[in-house]
């Protein structure tokens, strides 16, 4: 038998989303998209990204449900739009997500052993992918744990700045006055909510998907988007937009500020944990979609194996475990935020695509189609509105797919 086995019930897969969104987003996103838009305007943007991430959910789980199999948009553009759309969307889901799991894993070692922290970050890679391979009720399990620590830190760090005292309200009143400043904050915020479909890449792996996951994924979004709402109204408040724009640790800084400086070491405990519950699902998911362009040969077909006791894409997830090393050994990719961005939105911009082929869900009382269209339109104003270099990079890689898909061999 070829298929993963069906483990995830509707808490684990919020905790799954909460543990791919509550990560490096949180921790590092919020000072870049200060600098790009203000106090007023980090608030503002963190609502925009918040609405397109709801509306790429809506359609996430509706796909999800109608195609319950691993690989996420790229079964979807393939099953509802054609071959190339589901491989321009898996490529870029791929690369620009290979590229995070290394970033990541270099933000943990920067965290935990600055001197070494290409050493410590391929430790990371392999611990996490050894998780991975004994099984997703493994990597469930351990989400949960990674969820509850970061949460609590999270929690600290908001009491704190309230008790403070600190928090000044004029200080939510900075705005860069540039409407493209908003829109490059939310594009750039993006990157913090691109874990809520993950459970969708898992959708072999989840019981009753037409039930689970159109509840789990709206859940998980629900409750980070309240989270970092929370966090964004008390960095601004307590550090105010300049200072909140030129931070490396936002968030430990705001703990210092609210004088607990003898706190700052367990938020950064925190953030290093986050980014740990980030990789675990991040690479589980890039795994799962390199298994679903490999039974359809897009790409190397070896990679289409499951362990037949783990019920695990195990080739895949070493090869992406192997690729994500050597990017840690040879590159900086600390500033791919960006570059993961643009091509995360043109991944979503085909999945709202995809689900207008759905038609209307009676079902349902949202207007789905209407979230749909407000979802595709959304993703590609964020994309073209990013950092120059990253639309640049981003659009090249997805360039460069296309043009191997085009005059690669045809297939019988």
């Amino acid at each position: 038998m070829d298929q993963l086995a069906r483990r995830l019930g509707v808490p684990d897969a919020v905790v799954i989303g909460l543990g791919s969104m509550l990560g490096a987003g949180v921790f590092v996103v919020f000072a870049p998209a200060a600098a790009a838009a203000g106090g007023a305007g980090l608030l503002a943007a963190l609502v925009l990204a918040g609405f397109i991430a709801f509306c790429n959910a809506t359609s996430s789980a509706r796909l999800a449900a109608r195609h319950p199999e691993s690989g996420g948009t790229y079964v979807y553009g393939r099953e509802r739009l054609g071959p190339f759309a589901g491989f321009l969307a898996g490529w870029g889901f791929v690369v620009g997500k290979t590229a995070s799991c290394a970033a990541m894993a270099l933000t943990i070692g920067a965290y935990l052993w600055p001197g070494q922290a290409r050493l410590v970050a391929v430790g990371a890679v392999l611990a996490v992918t050894a998780v991975n391979l004994r099984g997703i009720g493994k990597t469930a399990t351990a989400t949960k744990v990674l969820v509850g620590v970061v949460l609590a830190v999270l929690a600290l760090v908001a009491v704190a700045g309230v008790a403070s005292g600190d928090v000044a309200p004029d200080r939510l009143g900075d705005l860069d006055g540039s409407g493209r400043g908003v829109l490059t904050a939310a594009g750039l915020l993006f990157f913090a909510f691109a874990g809520y479909a993950r459970v969708a890449t898992l959708g072999e792996e989840v019981r009753e998907p037409e039930r689970t996951i159109p509840r789990a994924v709206p859940l998980a979004l629900g409750v980070v988007l309240a989270v970092y709402l929370v966090l964004a109204v008390v960095a601004v408040g307590v550090l105010g937009a300049d200072r909140l724009a030129a931070s490396a640790a936002p968030l430990a800084d705001v703990v210092t500020a609210a004088g607990l400086p003898g706190l700052a070491w367990l938020v950064r405990a925190g953030a290093t944990v986050a980014v740990t519950g980030v990789l675990l699902s991040l690479l589980a998911g890039v795994g799962r979609t390199a298994l679903a362009m490999a039974r359809r040969r897009d790409l190397p077909g070896a990679l289409a194996a499951v362990h037949p006791v783990r019920r695990v894409p195990h080739r895949a997830e070493l090869a992406v475990a192997a690729v994500v090393v050597t990017i840690v050994l040879l590159g900086d990719v600390r500033d791919a935020i960006g570059f993961s961005s643009c091509t995360v939105l043109v991944y979503y911009a085909i999945t709202n695509a995809a689900a207008l082929t759905l038609g209307r869900d009676p079902a349902r009382r949202l207007p789905v189609r209407a979230l749909a269209v407000l979802g595709l339109a959304g993703c590609l104003l964020l994309a073209v509105n990013l950092p120059l270099s990253s639309v640049l990079a981003g659009f090249a890689v997805l360039a460069v797919g296309a043009a191997w898909y085009a005059l690669r061999p045809r297939r019988a």
